[in-house]
């Protein structure tokens, strides 16, 4: 719509987008249904540009302006807005000037505010009518010819709404896309796949991602890179993994598997603490970068990782879409903090909440929003999960029953995961369980800031491998756990907050009388 276009800020977001490597479309035909009000607001009081379209130029998109009375001309310029995007890829805009026949819903009355404009459109003959008087005066064809092609058109849709009174059931599949057809074949959708990996290929991937590329000894890599790249073997040969170890093995082992994994938003590409480092930079020579993950295996599937504009909206919307087409990829999208994710919470409410019940839709997307309270102030702080807690559709009246199929059935029921790990053990498994689920839903991570640094924050490889699974609890295994009769207290928590418990635990003498176990 008119107002919409040029009102909403995620239309901007969205064409700013257009030319960006890793998000174009390679051209979009832009459509905007122009009924010269928005709602009750006239054109003078919702924009400050002559034009409702003219936000297309910030793009130099061609912009046409067609009157929607006029059939011919609006198919002459779809066919150029077709033909202009086919050839050169890029976006095209047209406007498509019409009016609003009635009010903005069955029982609104338009003429409360737009006297003068309702008076003049209620005398307006439509555009069947203007155009089948056309074509009679022309002699393209008779006033019996157009009569009976309104009257097919009437039977068709007459039949239809006859036809859909008699469906008595709804299958959800008939409304999944389809690259999705045959993804729910053939599996038991009580059955998670394993998430655990051979230590071989934890091996050939920690080496891999701790080196630059090989055969290319003049790639000059930055001195502090050289440090890290030396951490992440030293790492390996311990058999021990951090964080950012813990994610590289999560996406190498699924592009190993053949699946596409894609991680975009602002600055992942070295991540916003500087602990990723996907992509390392020619000290010396612009343009020129490596992707260790890229390059693990010769048959391995892509991987995208794509530093995005400065958009929440925009990205997070592109990137749900994304996941939506193909269930088989790895989509994630990472909030430069936790609480960037307020700009986006549009999309978050109305189609990744609500995805599945009102929209029929699966998608496997994954947030990460970094969390923690860690004295920086109250902004960049915390990522609001009791926000996504409260968007689940959990019902506290209803305790499901203990059955084998208690965890996979929460899943099932859930309209999404929201999850804080303690460990990257945890991290690696929920992110490749993604995947493994025989079904879709969107994953919240609030994922850590100073832990990604914190010595006591490592798992071992014997967590990661075949038989190990995510923990949705994490009990205590320390001398609490060893004499339970000695246990006073028990505390539960989530995160970061963990490792703050047990340093305090540990100066006081408490380790036997204290278990603190990590709802994840």
């Amino acid at each position: 719509g008119d107002a919409a276009f040029a009102g909403q800020g995620v239309v901007y977001e969205t064409m700013g987008m257009s030319e960006l490597p890793d998000y174009t479309t390679k051209g979009t035909v832009h459509i905007v249904a122009n009924n010269q009000i928005g709602f009750t607001t006239d054109p003078r009081y919702s924009r400050s540009s002559p034009y409702c379209t003219d936000v297309g130029r910030v793009v130099n998109a061609p912009i046409f302006h067609v009157n929607a009375d006029d059939p011919e001309a609006v198919m002459l310029i779809a066919n150029i807005a077709a033909e202009w995007r086919a050839t050169w890829h890029r976006d095209v805009v047209i406007d498509l000037v019409g009016y609003r026949k009635f009010g903005h819903n069955e029982i609104d009355e338009p003429m409360f505010t737009q006297p003068i404009m309702y008076s003049i459109i209620k005398k307006h003959p439509n555009v069947l009518e203007i155009y089948s008087n056309k074509l009679i005066k022309e002699g393209v064809a008779t006033k019996e010819e157009v009569e009976g092609v309104v009257d097919k058109y009437d039977r068709i849709c007459e039949e239809a709404f006859k036809k859909a009174a008699e469906e008595t059931q709804i299958f959800n599949k008939h409304w999944l896309d389809s690259p999705w057809s045959g993804f729910f074949e053939g599996k038991d959708p009580l059955k998670v796949a394993d998430t655990g990996v051979h230590e071989e290929t934890l091996t050939h991937i920690g080496r891999r991602f701790a080196q630059g590329p090989p055969n290319a000894p003049d790639f000059k890599i930055h001195r502090a890179m050289e440090r890290i790249l030396k951490a992440r073997n030293e790492m390996v040969d311990n058999r021990q993994i951090d964080w950012a170890m813990a994610e590289a093995f999560a996406f190498g082992s699924l592009l190993k598997e053949g699946v596409h994994v894609r991680l975009s938003g602002q600055d992942v590409e070295r991540g916003t603490f500087s602990h990723r480092h996907h992509v390392l930079h020619h000290q010396t020579r612009d343009k020129s970068t490596y992707k260790p993950l890229a390059n693990l295996y010769p048959d391995q599937a892509p991987y995208s990782v794509c530093n995005s504009s400065l958009s929440e909206y925009g990205v997070l919307g592109f990137e749900l879409g994304y996941s939506m087409t193909n269930p088989n990829a790895l989509v994630l999208w990472e909030g430069q903090f936790g609480d960037f994710a307020n700009t986006a919470q549009c999309i978050i409410d109305q189609f990744i909440a609500s995805g599945q019940s009102k929209w029929v839709r699966q998608s496997g997307l994954v947030m990460l929003l970094p969390h923690g309270m860690e004295g920086m102030g109250p902004e960049h702080s915390s990522a609001r999960p009791e926000r996504f807690l409260q968007m689940c559709s959990d019902d506290p009246e209803y305790f499901p029953p203990e059955d084998e199929e208690f965890a996979i059935q929460q899943l099932i029921n859930i309209n999404m995961i929201v999850a804080n790990c303690s460990n990257p053990a945890n991290y690696f498994h929920i992110l490749r369980r993604q995947i493994a689920l025989p079904f879709r839903k969107p994953l919240i991570v609030m994922t850590p800031k100073s832990l990604l640094r914190h010595p006591e924050c490592r798992s071992s490889f014997d967590d990661l491998l075949p038989g190990t699974e995510f923990k949705r609890m994490i009990l205590e295994s320390g001398p609490a756990a060893v004499n339970p009769a000695n246990v006073q207290k028990v505390l539960f928590c989530t995160g970061k907050v963990y490792y703050d418990l047990i340093k305090e635990r540990k100066e006081r003498g408490l380790d036997e009388q204290i278990a603190i176990h990590t709802i994840e």
